[in-house]
């Protein structure tokens, strides 16, 4: 049956002329229209106009439409959360306190915690065990608005458990409502058994993971963390050519902690993103712009780990294409808020309440490589929409740290309705 929205205060479509990834005042580009409908056919967007033309262009779906009347409220794009660690075992509330009590994300991992705790929990885990642990996750993330949510493989660290990771990540995608797309990322730290001998785990990363994760289809995009103490550039830049060369496109964790040539290397490798760049160096910031790099960043982060925040409003000025997400992650950013990460943008990065909403759509979706098929309500996109019981999207900031999504239809489902799930 067809859906037909009517009466909304406010439709954001983010449509724009702009194809690529919106940069500078492109981003403020909400493509917001009044007095509009949408209808919906199938999993499509069928049309976005005033009511009478809707009417005179499809009678027959409009007479038998489910009606949903947005009076009161805005309708926008599905969110897109386009950095995700969403596939692991166990969780680190133990480590709240060490951090509380002054030592720092890498010493904590150094000592053993950090990544090394989560990947002995996801290699003990089962795979249902996995599985049912990440649907659950997604129903939060869909109650949220978040309609389309990218995951990271990287808790494994060993052949068996990346491929476990990504598995559980295929047959969610099958079977859950919200798109899952595949990132693996192996190189997300060197195992506790490789240390004093990176190089041979790198070896392996690129002679035998990557080849496999490739055979199999199990990712789109191959990630690494190129950090002080973690991977270096040299490495992290094998790791990412190798990626390519086995048609994985590469993305990669930089300058998170310390300022490590990471942005440039994005720049410089062909990366689809560079993500976190805490503390991206100027250079790597307009290295980044002159690519086309997307710059994936993630004030959660930096709030949970009390450490600078990336300097946003300096990236979106100096033309880089700018997302916004969660890193829903069990060590540095545990929520599936992608609301108010928005909020954490606008107060802690500078960033205008335009911005974030089209950090968290349509450039999200371009990081991710869906642009084509989400992130705008336009005719022929898939309708994936979002009622929210706000009057204006101002208030979506004004009123922070709330959820405010009513309505989520994806695909031309309504799946949420309420607040709650279908």
């Amino acid at each position: 049956m067809a859906i037909l929205i009517n009466n909304a205060n406010e439709v954001l479509t983010l449509a724009s002329e702009v194809k690529l990834p919106r940069r500078r005042e492109q981003m403020s580009e909400l493509g917001l229209k009044k007095e509009v409908s949408i209808l919906i056919e199938g999993d499509r967007i069928a049309m976005i106009a005033p009511l009478e033309e809707i009417k005179n262009e499809f009678p027959h779906l409009v007479n038998n439409a489910d009606v949903i009347d947005a009076r009161g409220k805005i309708v926008m794009p599905g969110l897109v959360d386009c950095h995700t660690h969403l596939v692991h075992g166990g969780t680190r509330e133990h480590e709240l306190n060490i951090r509380l009590a002054g030592k720092s994300y890498m010493d904590i991992m150094n000592a053993g915690g950090g990544i090394h705790y989560t990947t002995t929990k996801t290699r003990e885990a089962s795979f249902d065990e996995l599985y049912d642990k990440t649907y659950e996750h997604l129903n939060n993330f869909l109650r949220h608005g978040i309609t389309t949510v990218e995951a990271k493989s990287g808790y494994g660290l060993d052949m068996e458990t990346e491929l476990k990771q990504l598995y559980v990540t295929k047959k969610i995608q099958e079977n859950h409502q919200v798109d899952v797309v595949s990132t693996f990322m192996g190189a997300h730290a060197v195992p506790k058994e490789y240390k004093g001998n990176e190089d041979e785990f790198v070896k392996i990363i690129i002679e035998q993971m990557i080849p496999k994760v490739a055979e199999l289809g199990l990712a789109e995009f191959n990630d690494v963390f190129c950090e002080k103490g973690v991977f270096t550039p040299a490495q992290s830049r094998l790791i990412l050519e190798a990626g390519k060369a086995y048609g994985l496109t590469p993305k990669i964790h930089a300058d998170e902690i310390e300022p490590y040539e990471g942005a440039e290397l994005a720049a410089e490798v062909g990366a689809i993103s560079a993500e976190h760049l805490l503390v991206a160096s100027d250079e790597g910031i307009a290295a980044m712009a002159k690519a086309g790099t997307i710059a994936v960043l993630l004030p959660g982060t930096a709030f949970f780990l009390r450490a600078p925040y990336a300097r946003g409003r300096l990236m979106v000025d100096s033309g880089v294409p700018v997302a916004i997400s969660t890193d829903f992650n069990p060590g540095s950013s545990p929520t599936i808020s992608l609301p108010f990460i928005q909020n954490l943008a606008c107060m802690n990065m500078g960033m205008t309440m335009e911005e974030v909403l089209c950090a968290t759509t349509i450039n999200a979706a371009h990081a991710i490589n869906r642009a084509d098929n989400v992130g705008t309500l336009e005719k022929g996109k898939l309708a994936d929409v979002l009622i929210l019981d706000v009057p204006n999207y101002k208030q979506l900031q004004y009123f922070y740290g709330m959820n405010h999504t009513d309505t989520v239809i994806k695909a031309g489902k309504v799946v949420v309705k309420g607040g709650s799930l279908l």
